[in-house]
């Protein structure tokens, strides 16, 4: 892309010689003309200056698209080869070494929370992909929105802090919404995943659900970094991810949140992004 760019200065600079030498020539030739030709080169240099512009924030635009489509494909790999290496390891445990039944137990509950992230990662990858090429239709039906966060909850919650809840659930029961099941859990999954990845470790995140006006409004907040204010908009962009991504420890696709906010437009829904006190983050879901 750099040489996209410098390649385009070089021919934009050969454009504009080449348009100052004909035009010292032709006053040369026709002096009386001075006016019109300084008038008209002044309008071909404004237009050229305004196309030089939007091709340049074009090509910065598509630079930018390429390194996040690389971090993301690195990010997608170290997805999938980490709970796959985790299950290898299980499974070579179980068959190799003569286990109790407990801890066979055990290590096969650990492989079934790595299938279900593989899943998760696949699941987002295929609906990021059908809502991108407007092939996915989202079949709307009323459901029990509180079961299925509850649900949601349950599966994501962290039980390796000591026996605590890290996810502090505040459910209100019987709320429903009209809408597709299956994406609205892929934005519940997300946000919740989220706030878990990016608060400190067995810090809490809260999960609230009621109803207000007889409209559904879901709260995920954490204690994480928090999202700077010119972030706050881009976190929804594809492929976009707070931060270096040289130097970022946390695991992601950015994908999720554009998900999230994808899906939400097409069931007529807001979200919002505060900050949390003393830090952190605070996400916003109301159904209108």
């Amino acid at each position: 892309m750099k040489k996209s760019i410098v390649i385009f200065y070089l021919l934009l600079l050969y454009a504009l010689s080449e348009m100052f030498w004909w035009g010292t020539v032709v006053i040369k030739l026709q002096p009386q003309r001075v006016g019109m030709i300084i008038g008209e080169g002044a309008v071909f240099i404004f237009l050229l200056c305004v196309g030089a512009y939007f091709i340049h924030a074009s090509i910065k635009k598509e630079d930018r698209l390429h390194e996040r489509q690389q971090n993301f494909l690195l990010s997608v790999t170290h997805e999938l080869k980490s709970p796959l290496a985790a299950i290898k390891l299980s499974l070579q445990t179980i068959v190799k070494r003569d286990l109790d039944k407990q801890m066979q137990t055990s290590l096969l509950n650990n492989s079934l929370k790595d299938i279900e992230r593989l899943d998760d990662l696949v699941e987002n990858m295929l609906l990021a992909t059908k809502i991108e090429s407007r092939t996915y239709s989202f079949p709307k039906e009323e459901f029990d929105f509180s079961e299925l966060v509850t649900k949601i909850t349950d599966r994501l919650q962290v039980h390796s802090c000591g026996n605590q809840q890290i996810i502090k659930a505040a459910i209100q029961s019987d709320v429903k919404v009209v809408g597709d099941k299956f994406a609205l859990s892929s934005v519940v999954t997300n946000l919740v995943e989220n706030a878990v990845k990016y608060s400190g470790p067995c810090a809490e995140v809260a999960v609230e659900l009621c109803q207000n006006d007889g409209k559904a409004f879901l709260v995920v907040s954490d204690t994480g970094p928090g999202i700077p204010d010119a972030e706050k908009m881009l976190i929804f962009d594809k492929f976009y991810r707070v931060g270096d991504e040289n130097v970022r420890k946390s695991k992601g696709t950015g994908l999720g949140l554009f998900i999230v906010k994808e899906v939400l437009q097409n069931h007529d829904a807001d979200i919002s992004v505060k900050d949390n006190v003393p830090q952190g983050a605070i996400f916003e879901v109301t159904f209108n």
